[in-house]
Parts: C-alpha cells; sequence; structure tokens
C-alpha cells in the first residue's frame, strides 16, 4: 500500500502543499504516447521564413536561348490580332440570333428542373402526421383560468442598477479547527473575507457566488497556515437561509437581514425588488492536524556548537503553524549575523507530510558562511565626509567579532548627521585570515550626500510671552566634517533676537558637539526690558528626535554684558543698569523614557549648574543651581499619567544685586500653567514681577490619546520665593484641558488654563500653543 506524503514550503498565509509518495515502492507509472500527426499534415511543407537567404543557383537555359526559341508573332502573320474585340451585348445578340435560325432555345431561357426524389419520382404527396399523444388533441383552457409559473434558472441581470440582493454569510464546522488553534480563524477570516466586505448586498447572484468561491480559496489557505493541509471546504448557494446542518455548528456574520414572511396565507408573487435574500454557506470539514515529528537542519558547525539549536523556537511536536515556522527562520536569519556570521543565509524549508499519520518531516538547509572579524573601512559614491569620520562613528574597532547589531549602529550614526540622501552598511569579504578560524570583513560604507542647506521656521504662543517667530538658515557640512554654520532670528511680541552658532557634532568623538555661539537680543517683559549680547562654547553630548541617549551632558562658558531696567524700591521707581557676567555652565541628564517628544513610560532627571560672577567693580561670585525630575506611567493602551517637579536655587548673592535676567521666575506654558509668564513670585508696587532666589514647581497630567488625537487634563502648582531656599509655602495653582495633534515629528499642543483662587490682574484664561509635550 502507497502511504502519500507531502512535501510543502510556506506561503505568507498558509503551507502550500505538493503531492509525493515516501517510504514505499513508487507506483508503475504507464505513458500514453502522443497520437500520429495525419498524413496531409506530415506532408504539408512548412513555409520558409520570410528573411531566409538561399544559394545562388544557375539556370537551366540562358535568357538569350530562350528568346530565340520562341516564335514571332505580329499581325502581318495573324491579321486577326488586329480585329478589334465585340462587346458583350452583341455577342449574345449574335449567340440568340444563331439559336433562332437553328430553331433551338435562346441560351439562358431553359426552365431549373424539377429534381427526383429518392424514389425517382419528382412529385410526391405529403399526409398529415398521426398524433399519438392525447394531450395535444385536448381543447386549449380558457386565457382567464391560464397560469403559467416561469422555471427560475439563473438570477436574471437587472437593469436598474439600484436593485441589489441582500444576502448573509453562514460558516458551518470552523468550530473544532478554531478552538484548537491560538489564533482565532473566525476573526481572521471576517477580516479579509470578500462576502463580508460586501456589507450583505451584491448586485446579482453571479457576484455572490464570484465572493463565496474566493472565500472558498481563502478558508483553505487559513486552514493551511495552522496546519490543517486536508481539510476540505464545500460551498453553496442557498435561497431564503441556510439549514446549518452540513458539517457541524453553523456561524453567521452576515449584514444581510432577510425578508419576513408576508403575514397572510397568500404569498404575493415576487418583484424584482421583493427577491428572497440569499445565504451563502461555506462547509468546513478541517480534517487532521499536522504536527512537526522530526525538526532537521543542514548546516556546518557554528561556534559555539548549539548556536542554530538554541535559538530555533520549533519544538517536535507542535502543529505546523505557518507564522511559527516563518518566525523561527527569521530568527535564525537574524541571530546568525549577530554572532559572527555575516554572510549566513537560510535557505528554502522542506516538510514532507505523512497523510496516515498526520507526522510533518521539516528539513531546513543553513549556509552559516565564513565567521568573521571586523577588519577595515572603505567607503564610495557622492561622500559627505572621508572614510576617517566613518572610523570615528564607529563603535567597534577592528578584532572584535562581527556583530550586525554594531553595523546597523554605526548605519543609524550616520543618518542622525542629517547628511544623506541615502547610506548603506555592508560587510565585505576580504579573505584575509584573522586566526581561530574567523576571516576579516571590511565594512563598506555607500555615501550619497543630499542637499546640506536647510530653511527652518517655528511658531508658538503663549499668554505673557505673546507671539513667538523663529527662522533660521543651517549649512550642516560648511566645515567637513559636520561643521555647521547656523544664522538664526527671532521676532515675537515680547522678545527679538539674532545669532550666529558655528557647531561641530561629533566634534573628537562620537556624539560631542562643540558650539561657538554670539547672539544679541532685546526683551521686553514686565519683569524686565533689558539688551543683551552674548558670546560662549559649549560642550554637549545632548539627545536629538533620531538617536536619544539615556546619558547627556554639557558644559561652557558664557560671556554676557546685558542692560536691563529694574524695580529700585529705595528710589520707588524703575532704574537701568548695566551687568558684566561671566558665567561656566555644568549640566547631567538621565534618560530613562521611552520617547524624546511624547514620553509614555519611563522616567528623567536634570541637574542644572551655573557658577557665576559679576565683573561689575569687584568680582562678586554666585552660583545658580536646578534640579528637574519627571516620570510618565502607562495606565492602559491609551492613557498616560505624567507628573514633574522642578527646584531651583541662587546662594552667593542677594536678590538686588543679581541682574533681573538671571534670577528665578515661575509662571507660563513650561512652568505653572493658568499664570502668564513669569507672573508668580514676589512683585513690586506696580504689580510686576521682580522675581526671586528659589522656585518651586509641580505638574501633573492625564493624557488620552486617540487615533492621531489626544486630550490631557492638568493641574499646575508652583512659587517663587526671595530667599535662596524654597518653602513650598503659598503655592499657587493652575488647572486646565489641552488638545494634542500627532505628528511623525511629536505632538502639536494646545493648552487652556485657569488660575485658581484668581487674583486681581491676573487673567482669567491663558492658552499656550507648542510642539511637544508640556514635559
Amino acid at each position: 500500500m502507497l502511504r502519500p506524503a507531502l512535501a510543502l514550503s510556506v506561503s505568507s498565509l498558509g503551507l502550500a502543499a505538493t503531492a509525493a509518495f515516501a517510504q514505499e515502492p513508487p507506483p508503475v507509472t504507464h505513458t500514453v504516447p502522443d497520437a500520429p500527426a495525419p498524413e496531409a499534415e506530415m506532408a504539408k511543407p512548412t513555409p520558409p521564413p520570410p528573411d531566409a537567404i538561399f544559394p545562388p543557383v544557375e539556370p537551366i537555359i540562358a535568357d538569350e536561348e530562350f528568346d530565340k526559341a520562341i516564335p514571332p508573332i505580329s499581325a502581318e502573320d495573324d491579321p486577326e490580332l488586329n480585329v478589334p474585340l465585340e462587346s458583350i451585348a452583341d455577342f449574345e445578340r449574335r449567340q440568340a440570333n444563331k439559336a433562332a435560325s437553328s430553331g433551338e432555345p435562346a441560351p439562358g431561357s431553359e426552365p431549373a428542373p424539377t429534381p427526383a426524389l429518392a424514389d425517382g419520382d419528382a412529385v410526391e404527396a405529403i399526409g398529415d402526421a398521426p398524433i399519438d399523444d392525447v394531450e395535444l388533441a385536448k381543447p386549449l383552457p380558457p386565457l382567464d383560468n391560464f397560469n403559467a409559473e416561469p422555471v427560475e434558472f439563473a438570477e436574471p441581470e437587472s437593469a436598474d442598477e439600484g436593485v441589489k440582493i441582500a444576502y448573509t454569510v453562514q460558516i458551518n464546522g470552523l468550530a473544532p479547527a478554531d478552538d484548537s488553534t491560538d489564533a482565532n480563524l473566525t476573526d481572521l477570516f471576517g477580516d479579509i473575507s470578500a462576502l463580508y466586505d460586501g456589507d450583505g448586498e451584491a448586485a446579482n447572484a453571479a457576484m455572490v457566488r464570484a465572493r463565496l468561491t474566493a472565500d472558498a480559496d481563502l478558508m483553505r489557505r487559513i486552514l493551511a497556515s495552522e496546519g490543517y493541509y486536508d481539510a476540505r471546504v464545500d460551498t453553496r448557494l442557498d435561497r431564503g437561509g441556510g439549514d446549518g446542518q452540513n458539517g457541524g455548528q453553523g456561524s453567521s456574520r452576515g449584514r444581510g437581514a432577510a425578508t419576513p414572511a408576508p403575514a397572510s396565507d397568500e404569498t404575493p408573487p415576487e418583484t424584482p425588488r421583493q427577491r428572497r435574500p440569499l445565504t451563502a454557506i461555506i462547509d468546513v470539514v478541517p480534517g487532521q492536524r499536522y504536527t512537526l515529528s522530526d525538526i532537521i537542519i543542514n548546516a556546518e558547525p557554528t561556534v559555539p556548537p548549539s548556536l542554530i539549536k538554541d535559538n530555533f523556537p520549533l519544538a517536535i511536536g507542535e502543529p505546523i503553524v505557518a507564522q511559527r515556522v516563518q518566525g523561527a527562520e527569521a530568527a535564525i536569519a537574524l541571530k546568525l549575523p549577530e554572532e559572527g556570521y555575516p554572510f549566513a543565509t537560510v535557505g528554502q524549508r522542506d516538510i514532507l507530510l505523512d497523510g496516515a499519520t498526520g507526522d510533518g518531516i521539516y528539513t531546513l538547509p543553513v549556509d552559516i558562511g565564513p565567521r568573521a572579524r571586523f577588519g577595515g573601512f572603505e567607503t564610495v559614491g557622492k561622500l559627505a565626509f572621508d572614510v576617517k569620520h566613518v572610523q570615528l562613528l564607529a563603535r567597534f574597532k577592528r578584532g572584535d567579532l562581527y556583530d550586525s547589531r554594531m553595523a546597523d549602529d554605526l548605519r543609524q550614526a550616520l543618518v542622525a548627521t542629517g547628511l544623506f540622501a541615502t547610506v548603506s552598511v555592508e560587510p565585505q569579504k576580504t579573505g584575509e585570515s584573522a586566526g581561530d578560524g574567523t576571516e576579516y570583513v571590511t565594512t563598506l560604507v555607500t555615501q550619497e550626500a543630499g542637499p546640506p542647506r536647510t530653511l527652518a521656521a517655528s511658531a508658538g504662543y503663549g499668554t505673557g510671552q505673546g507671539i513667538r517667530l523663529e527662522a533660521s538658515w543651517t549649512h550642516r557640512n560648511l566645515f567637513p566634517p559636520e561643521g555647521a554654520l547656523i544664522v538664526r532670528g527671532l521676532a515675537g511680541t515680547q522678545e527679538q533676537a539674532v545669532g550666529v552658532i558655528f557647531r561641530r557634532s561629533n566634534a573628537g568623538r562620537r556624539d560631542r558637539t562643540f558650539e561657538l555661539v554670539g547672539e544679541a537680543s532685546r526683551s521686553n517683559y514686565n519683569a524686565f526690558e533689558a539688551l543683551t549680547g552674548r558670546v560662549g562654547f559649549r560642550v554637549s553630548r545632548e539627545s536629538t528626535p533620531i538617536w536619544q541617549k539615556k546619558i547627556t551632558y554639557a558644559y561652557g562658558l558664557d560671556l554676557i554684558a546685558t542692560s536691563e531696567d529694574d524695580y529700585d524700591f529705595l528710589l520707588a521707581d524703575r532704574n537701568r543698569s548695566v551687568y558684566y557676567i561671566a558665567g561656566l555652565t555644568g549640566q547631567l541628564g538621565i534618560d530613562r523614557s521611552d520617547n524624546l517628544l511624547n514620553p509614555t513610560k519611563g522616567f528623567r532627571i536634570t541637574g542644572l549648574l551655573q557658577p557665576e560672577g559679576s565683573l561689575s567693580g569687584r568680582f562678586s561670585p554666585y552660583a545658580r543651581a536646578r534640579v528637574d525630575v519627571s516620570g510618565y506611567y502607562p495606565v492602559t493602551d491609551s492613557i498616560v499619567l505624567a507628573g514633574r517637579v522642578r527646584v531651583g536655587s541662587i546662594v552667593g548673592a542677594a536678590r538686588d544685586n543679581l541682574a533681573p535676567s538671571r534670577r528665578f521666575y515661575a509662571g507660563g506654558g513650561g512652568s505653572v500653567r493658568g499664570f502668564g509668564y513669569q507672573q508668580l513670585g514676589p512683585k513690586d508696587p506696580n504689580n510686576d514681577p521682580i522675581g526671586g532666589r528659589s522656585v518651586n514647581e509641580a505638574a501633573v497630567e492625564v493624557r488620552y490619546r486617540f487615533g492621531n488625537y489626544g486630550i490631557v487634563a492638568f493641574v499646575d502648582a508652583g512659587q517663587v520665593y526671595t530667599g535662596s531656599t524654597p518653602d513650598f509655602s503659598n503655592l499657587r495653582y493652575g488647572a486646565g484641558i489641552g488638545g494634542r495633534f500627532y505628528t511623525n515629528f511629536g505632538p502639536m499642543r494646545l493648552d487652556i488654563a485657569t488660575p485658581i483662587g484668581r487674583k486681581p490682574g491676573e487673567a482669567r484664561v491663558s492658552v499656550y500653543v507648542s510642539i511637544g509635550q508640556a514635559f
């Protein structure tokens, strides 16, 4: 007895099987020869192609000899050659006269003979046929009693496009297979079914049948994807409703409703718009579910020996599920390059199915290729910078075991420079031995430099700050490698500025940025009015939207000259002073959040220390310190609870000895919402803020997201104090609601807030518009 087996391959949805025979002698195969071609066909010459070239052939008789052999023909030899031809009418008239003189009928005037029958008689009488059917002899019924019911062979096509056929869908017998799998087969079928996609309506029955046929193929693929390769799927189209008896329990997800039966005993005739609904029925017999009886991976030995086995998740005895098989192969294709095999390839699987036992033998060929170590670097294409700078960006060195994650890391660092239209990183074989059975590979970087110049603009609005419009022009590689020149300008209702920045990214080492800054600004706020010039430098390691870093830092030096007005309590008026300030900056940050602009979990801690001193007269040192902590907790997939705390202090100088712009303020979109910009804290007799030496703030948000939109409810609190130690007294609170529109580069933010316990002079409502979350 032959035992059938199936050799199959995984498709995107299921495993397509090909019949074969295993473990038994093959059956005898008879070959039927082709029928011979007819003799006429065989004898028919084949015409030559139109462009065929034939060899030259010598003529049998020369042209001169042929012309001599033909006798001359002239009018002298035959006078009839010069006689003109007569017309057809003259010819017919001459023939008629000739026939009349001889007593014969004129040509063409004879009557056509009557053909004789088989018995030779040209005339035959045909009688009436005998009547053998008594029904034919009965008289016809009266017209008023005649009732004709047409036989409906197929659903007629309607010329009225408004006529629709309603139908429902019924699936029988799928429940046993559905219960045995982790996937929900019913929902999977319903999501991509042509019948369900039609919403229970079709133009005609032919369309319903076409959808039913397509869904039968879909059902077979779904069952095969879960290991049911012997499944039988039958379909039928019933009018009025399915019986639900074929193949097991029926399930229906149809969206067309059946027409209710009439209340009277008599059934009125159907019109085209009263057609009974159809029921598209799919009867399923899943059959047995195949399982893996053996797993064979044909590969050369690896280091370590169990590398493939330990990372191949399939196990003997589990059902043959397409998604599991594909996932296991993808895991091998991903793991081998991470463990020193950059050229590993996974071949075409083969699964031999035994229909008698339900077993499947899985065989997978894997070409692991040579084990490799990182060697040198090479770069080609339209270069943004040379190979030396590429090597600086790499986190690996020559001799390290090849790891595709390190190659991907280098590619991401290249993308983060913003200098490329396209860039790729690939290993190249060298054949150079690295010892211990490995060889060096060259890291090939293919560059395609993009446009280096960028024009950018941003806008924002905040109560107290007014409108802010900022624009910049950047040449990102004016001083290669990665030496950028940035010219920026700020135009706002309360602040204007212009500045030039030289920035070198990845300066001397990866992720380190060096900046030289020169800018001039004018600020006109209720707290102070200032004309300021600043020059400085800064070295930093910061996060970007493309490359978020867990640890960030910054340090630098600023030289500031500023003319600012301040309220003088002795003079009871505002007084302008000039301040010259030198200051150092040190900042350290820890970021364990999951997104730079839209965090949903994790936390952030940032500490800032700024030792400064006044250069006006005797040097007067002081220090500014600030700590920010924020945290994010996902309550559900769509709700995030977020909170933050800020504490700041200035020690070493009295408030009146500090430039107003170097004091602490609170209030505004990035501080305590519900209040105007810098409106919290001590104030002068004109109710204008004068700043303080310490600050504390806190905020809590509930963020709800639905699709690309979101709603935020928040409560903020904070206060500024005259002393250097925040005492958390007299806190002011603001509450509000905000909207979010989520984009690829971060959320757009609109917040509306109001102060709790509003005091005279404070706005009832404050509005803030910006990019990114508030914190």
